[in-house]
């Protein structure tokens, strides 16, 4: 797939690659309703013979647009987010600078210039999809808009046990811990990518070597808690547990969570790799322990929980 970063203005004399069927949206998760889209767009341009594309933005609106709620974390930041849009069989995948010159295009400028200019013949979005300043147009509009350029395929809303499928929704679920009931939603497990650094090492003492996954990306981080997890190495996927525990913030400056990583039966070194960690199930609340015994005591209960949580996924 052949990434394309466009910035406002546009060069006017970029080349294109030819006709092409366009999804648009902002695609954070990459959840089952935005693959809908842009399995629909893809279909549509393999049977006519065209690219299959994809445009998105970055960063989130709400970082320049101040009359939103500031949004500048991710769940799939934009690395991610290609390579799950390359799975679905994109050739191409445009991504928009959003930024204030961008912001104040009219609905019309932007079909003419990021649509028509691009030699889109057919754009796929979803039903509530928005585009231009102050958000004025919609998938009613752009079709009146196409100055019959292109065709428009509308698709409508995804639900699961008769609840739309969003972005926001499985934002909310993660925040609060619940990551099991976002794997439906994803079609995958949540995950975070990061880099394994040292733990505390009070944990090999005791016979549970603990690792921390530092994250460089603006990840939407689990609820403080202990999970069943699988952490994804460069010899394989590894089961274990993680905990997540919030740090305290100085000077009102966000910290990171720290995320703590025991996989069982690994006894290698992965320090300085970097590894993808897939949330499944929240096991319990974080708690403090300083007993050395009771913390072993309750390790050892968190990997039996895990263990037949995992035994249970595998016989379902």
């Amino acid at each position: 797939m052949e990434i394309i970063h466009l910035t406002h203005p546009i060069d006017h004399r970029l080349k294109t690659s030819g006709e092409k069927v366009m999804a648009l949206g902002y695609f954070d998760g990459v959840h089952i309703g935005h693959q809908k889209v842009i399995q629909t767009a893809v279909e549509s341009a393999r049977e006519k013979g065209q690219k299959a594309a994809v445009m998105t933005f970055h960063p989130h609106p709400s970082v320049v647009l101040k009359q939103l709620k500031k949004r500048d974390d991710y769940l799939t930041p934009v690395e991610e987010k290609a390579r799950l849009i390359a799975d679905l069989g994109v050739d191409e995948l445009y991504i928009v600078t959003f930024s204030q010159a961008f912001s104040q295009l009219t609905p019309q400028e932007f079909v003419d210039t990021y649509l028509i200019m691009l030699d889109v013949k057919h754009v796929v979005a979803g039903f509530d999809f928005t585009y231009g300043r102050m958000a004025k147009g919609n998938m009613t509009t752009l079709l009146e808009e196409s100055r019959n350029m292109f065709k428009v395929t509308v698709v409508p809303k995804v639900e699961l046990t008769e609840v739309k499928v969003s972005t926001t929704l499985i934002r909310d679920h993660i925040l609060e811990g619940q990551v099991d009931r976002v794997i439906p939603m994803l079609g995958r497990p949540y995950s975070i990518k990061g880099k394994v650094i040292e733990g505390d090492p009070k944990g090999r003492t005791i016979g549970f070597p603990i690792a921390n996954v530092n994250t460089d990306e603006p990840y939407v981080y689990p609820q403080s808690g202990v999970y069943a997890v699988e952490v994804e190495t460069k010899i394989g996927r590894r089961q274990g547990v993680s905990t997540v525990s919030e740090r305290t913030a100085f000077n009102e400056q966000e910290i990171k969570p720290l995320i703590e990583i025991y996989l069982f039966d690994f006894n290698g070194d992965s320090y300085g790799e970097t590894v993808t960690v897939f949330w499944y199930k929240k096991l319990r609340d974080e708690r403090a322990i300083t007993e050395t015994e009771e913390l072993k005591a309750q390790l050892e209960k968190d990997k039996r929980e895990a263990i037949a949580f995992f035994n249970t996924q595998l016989t379902v």
